[in-house]
């Protein structure tokens, strides 16, 4: 990569106050690329190492199977690790289309690493808000068509108690289980069942139909009427939070389709057993905003803040088998499906 910095022209050149408007997404480079194959050769890269985490720019460094101890330090403190150019290409690419998306995605990654479950969920639900009122969100959203929001006489989340087993089935498997406020709301009612009653031991979340849930249900983007009120909504009724609450009684089950709140769920979940034709996405940054049902919480808990960024950032799919070399599922199995 013509564009990579050596790790001794890091360290002089974020020494300089003006690094912050040269990597910027809104007024330089919103990547700023880091070649660390070398060696450290006795350089002190801590300070520039911290200086990353404050760039207003999404940072990518390009390295190999092992990372040189002494140049370990800005290994860690990147957005981004890669190891070939044609995934650094992916990533300029879209963050060149989404510039402040990326940039906020990044900012809460690093915000919210090693503070609480409740302190993350608040803060990507301040960070969501912010880009629902933003510019590139606007201009997804203005290019779609409008359509009316269906309503089905069916529960969008089944609730069904055998025992002192629960299961909760996402239940709309005509639109691929995209995640509505019925469904938000149908979900909320059956985890405050399960924190209320302590007879209930185990808990088995499934999805109806051909796929676990395609992800937010896009008829219902925009449809609330101001980011404040959404946030208020987020806070109040909020399903990663109850699933984080009593994640130990949790196993979720997988299939097909495991897209924005698909993924961003199950994460919470202690168990989470995958079909093998399951595969996961977060595509919210495309769309000028950031995965908003708790991905950058639940994520990074399983997989790090890295690949967490990775995955928004790319919008590549994750295969099963890579989602459990990365321990975004706990094994891969032949599940049926609840009709």
């Amino acid at each position: 990569m013509a564009d990579a910095l050596l790790p001794q022209d890091l360290v002089e050149q974020l020494g300089d106050p003006a690094a912050f408007e040269r990597w910027s997404a809104l007024t330089g480079d919103g990547v700023l690329v880091l070649d660390l194959r070398g060696r450290a050769g006795g350089l002190t890269v801590s300070p520039a190492a911290e200086r990353l985490t404050q760039l207003p720019a999404v940072s990518v460094a390009w390295v190999e199977d092992e990372v040189e101890p002494g140049l370990r330090p800005l290994a860690a403190a990147v957005d981004v690790l890669v190891q070939d150019p044609a995934s650094f290409a992916l990533l300029r690419s879209v963050v060149s289309r989404t510039p402040l998306a990326a940039l906020a995605l990044v900012q809460l990654l690093r915000h919210s690493e090693g503070r609480s479950i409740h302190d993350g969920l608040t803060a990507e639900s301040w960070v969501y808000g912010m880009l629902q009122a933003g510019p590139e969100f606007a201009t997804w959203l203005a290019a779609r068509e409008p359509r009316a929001i269906e309503s089905s006489r069916e529960p969008a989340v089944r609730i069904t108690r055998d025992g002192d087993r629960l299961e909760l089935v996402l239940n709309r498997p005509e639109r691929r289980n995209a995640f509505s406020a019925a469904m938000r709301d149908g979900l909320c009612e059956g985890l405050a069942l399960v924190h209320q009653d302590p007879t209930i031991r185990s808990v088995e979340l499934r999805g109806a139909g051909p796929s676990f849930s395609s992800g937010g249900d896009l008829d219902e983007f925009g449809s609330l009427p101001d980011p404040a009120t959404a946030h208020a909504v987020r806070s109040t009724r909020n399903p990663g939070r109850l699933l984080a609450e009593v994640a130990g009684r949790v196993h979720a089950y997988v299939h097909g389709a495991c897209v924005g709140a698909g993924v961003e769920l199950p994460a919470f979940c202690t168990r989470v057993t995958a079909r093998p034709d399951a595969f996961f996405l977060l595509p919210e940054i495309e769309m000028g905003l950031v995965p908003g049902a708790g991905g950058t919480v639940s994520l990074p808990r399983r997989i790090g803040r890295q690949r967490t960024a990775w995955l928004a950032l790319s919008g590549e799919r994750l295969s099963a088998e890579s989602a459990l070399a990365w321990g975004l599922v706990d094994e891969v199995a032949d599940i049926g499906t609840p009709r």
